[in-house]
């Protein structure tokens, strides 16, 4: 009855799939099939267990990622499941706070702020405390926001106004502008994302009938890639746990790339110590890419150590040799990685849209996008301007805001917007009357519409489309809704008159969206759900359809694939960065192999990596990448010439950095000890000419015995 939860799924996958009590912990490698494991061990728990899926979370890392595994859910167990509880961390935390935050004394309409909202909240604060960004940016001032937010302690100053916490900060200056900005938050009862987990582990500190309510409830948790999961993650999946004890975590240490936002790969790795007992599984049969790319992507991952041992196979049929790339200056490069990829489009039918161009930072992009300008390649961006940060994707949720919550924050960026003759005085003055009256902005608008000085405003006719569609937006989609407003208040006309075609397109992507969501809902998707679902958007704006060369980071490559893959600029000092070749900075070393290994495994059926000649950022000259060099060179064919001066050069900084500890020559080989050569790969010494100064070793993987210079920095023991 239940087989069809096991058909096409592996033994380990079964075994996973099957595995529903205590702690368990699955080693998913790259393209090991864990999203199917994952869809399919929910719907066993259901159908085979009975368990309801009111008591089944599923924590998933993305939007994007939550919504691809409730759609797989209800094709298997139907529309009568609505996967509320499959969700991002963030989209758990609001479920709780809208059930329950009115117990530390928060309302449940609580908004959600995204940057650009936190942003305009700083707007007020300089603007009350006559400051100009001479004084800080933004982005700095929000990062000592988070920082400050780190601690959940805070809490209780947005909670209980009368609470008296002290604020630590450089000045006096910068701590008055966070207790404004904490004061202006809690006026307009928001929540940023970092709020959102706090505020769940604080109401469950102080709340104790609460966190057993919830622990109570939640039966079963499953967790996918919780290599990438904070502390404070950690401990929210923890403490729901904590009643039932059943907790299945899913991940891959070798792909944990997040340490900078708090994510530990020890965290995955220690699980069986932490959780015990715990149960084992580890996933390594790769679905997606060919046993050469496989292969290479091995050979560099074992050098880390902190990990799960494994070594990804494959059944796939054998495919394209990895190439490695090495040109003299960075207009080989791109001639090289351009010319490739117009022969493989003109002889072997692909598409533009096969291959991805993938690297350490933004920066790296630039020599791309000017070399694929010139050959007429045409490409896309998988990074920069997201799509509900644009201007006017803002502006309509605005508007939707308005209906709903009529806030502060919503009013200051409608009111004017057409133009209502509306300005900065008559804003002042608003702002000085809710103050004086202790009523939000709207609410101030309202009170004094027959104010003399509106007039000759359109303040009245804003009013009167507010005032519309709020008495009758519950009986509307919200496709209907947005369509309304926008032409009512006059903000559809102002758009098309611009001849903006651009704003004009984004607009009607955003109606498209409303209306396939309203489709994929199942039932009416009400207005709050829909605002709180689009808060908690994080995914890049990508237009995947588009028939083109995708061009992003690492990191925005994770959890995506492509049948031809480039790692471009595959230098030390870019991958890995300078910052992780400090010495002693082991674990950052790691994460950059991570990085490169990310990048390996997100290939089907080729990769390349390219690299180049000249000159650093900093100023010094670019080497190969010190991962080239642990590779075995029988993994990869080369192409261009890598001289042997600069062999020794990038041995000579890799023994300097004092973090390769393997390619120090201490001139203490010994007869029949196993060594690996740059471009001879691995060898065994046969002899020991110390007359000549030599070693005899004889190269297996190339079948060639060669003399080498004891002085040769090159050699490094196996």
């Amino acid at each position: 009855m239940f087989e069809k939860f096991l058909n096409g799924l592996n033994e380990k996958q079964q075994e996973a799939v099957t595995a529903t009590e205590g702690y368990i912990r699955v080693i998913a490698g790259a393209g090991s099939g864990k999203t199917k494991t994952l869809v399919n061990r929910y719907a066993y728990l259901v159908e085979a267990l009975g368990i309801s899926p009111k008591n089944i979370l599923c924590v998933t890392f993305t939007n994007k990622a939550a919504a691809e595994m409730r759609k797989r859910v209800k094709s298997l167990l139907g529309n009568s499941n609505d996967g509320s509880l499959i969700c991002t961390y963030h989209g758990f935390c609001v479920k709780v706070l809208r059930e329950d935050i009115h117990h530390i004394n928060y309302p449940k309409n609580f908004m959600i702020l995204d940057e650009d909202d936190q942003k305009d909240i700083l707007t007020e604060v300089y603007g009350e405390l006559g400051l100009t960004i001479k004084f800080m940016k933004f982005d700095d001032v929000l990062k000592v926001i988070s920082l400050f937010k780190r601690s959940y302690g805070y809490v209780e100053l947005l909670t209980n106004p009368s609470a008296k916490i002290e604020i630590p900060a450089e000045t006096p200056l910068l701590s008055k502008v966070i207790s404004l900005y904490l004061k202006k938050q809690r006026k307009y009862f928001a929540l940023d994302f970092q709020d959102l987990i706090n505020f769940v582990l604080y109401l469950y500190e102080q709340k104790p009938d609460v966190k057993l309510k919830w622990q109570n409830r939640i039966h079963y948790i499953q967790v996918d890639e919780f290599q990438d999961s904070s502390d404070k993650q950690i401990g929210l999946v923890n403490i729901l746990s904590a009643a039932h004890k059943n907790l299945f975590v899913v991940g891959d240490p070798d792909q944990a790339i997040y340490t900078w936002r708090g994510a530990k790969p020890e965290y995955l790795v220690d699980f069986d110590k932490t959780h015990e007992p715990c149960d084992t599984i580890i996933m390594n049969e790769n679905y997606r890419s060919t046993p050469e790319i496989l292969n290479l992507g091995n050979s560099i991952i074992k050098n880390n150590k902190i990990r799960i041992d494994k070594d990804l196979f494959t059944h796939n049929n054998s495919g394209l040799d990895v190439i490695h790339y090495h040109g003299k200056n960075e207009s080989e490069e791109i001639k090289y990685i351009s010319e490739t990829i117009n022969n493989l489009v003109e002889h072997e039918q692909v598409k533009y849209s096969d291959f991805a161009i993938v690297y350490r930072a933004n920066y790296n992009s630039r020599f791309i996008e000017q070399g694929f300008m010139r050959a007429e390649i045409p490409y896309t961006m998988f990074s920069g301007f997201k799509f509900f940060q644009r201007a006017e994707i803002k502006d309509c949720i605005a508007y939707l805001k308005m209906i709903l919550y009529a806030d502060d924050l919503s009013l200051l960026r409608t009111i004017n917007n057409p133009k209502r003759s509306f300005g900065k005085t008559k804003i002042n003055w608003l702002k000085q009357k809710a103050e004086n009256d202790s009523l939000s902005y709207y609410e101030t608008l309202i009170k004094y519409r027959e104010e003399p000085s509106f007039k000759k405003t359109k303040i009245k006719q804003f009013i009167d489309t507010i005032e519309k569609y709020r008495r009758s937006y519950s009986n509307l989609t919200i496709s209907e809704l947005l369509r309304g407003i926008l032409d009512d208040s006059g903000y559809d006309e102002e758009i098309r008159l611009s001849g903006d075609q651009e704003r004009i397109d984004n607009i009607s992507e955003l109606l498209s969206s409303i209306i396939t969501l309203e489709a994929e809902y199942g039932e009416k998707l009400e207005l709050d759900d829909y605002l709180q679902q689009i808060a908690l958007f994080s995914d890049n704006d990508r237009d995947v359809n588009k028939n083109s060369v995708k061009l992003m980071t690492i990191h925005t490559a994770k959890g995506l694939e492509f049948p031809y893959v480039f790692l471009v600029s595959f230098n030390d000092g870019i991958l890995p960065s300078y910052r992780s070749l400090d010495k002693g900075n082991e674990s950052g070393l790691e994460e950059e192999r991570r990085l490169a290994y990310v990048a390996i495994t997100r290939a089907m059926k080729a990769f390349y990596m390219t690299e180049s000649e000249g000159l650093t950022n900093y100023g010094k000259r670019k080497i190969p990448s010190r991962f080239i060099f642990e590779i075995k060179q029988n993994l990869f064919n080369r192409v261009g010439v890598l001289e042997q001066e600069l062999i020794e050069e990038a041995m000579e900084a890799f023994r300097q950095s004092n973090n390769d500890e393997k390619f120090i020559n201490k001139n203490k080989f010994n007869i029949d000890e196993k060594i690996i050569h740059p471009i001879f790969g691995e060898g065994i010494i046969k002899e020991i000419n110390e007359t000549d100064n030599q070693y005899i070793i004889y190269f297996s993987e190339k079948d060639i015995t060669r003399p080498l210079s004891m002085d040769f920095k090159g050699l490094a023991k196996i």
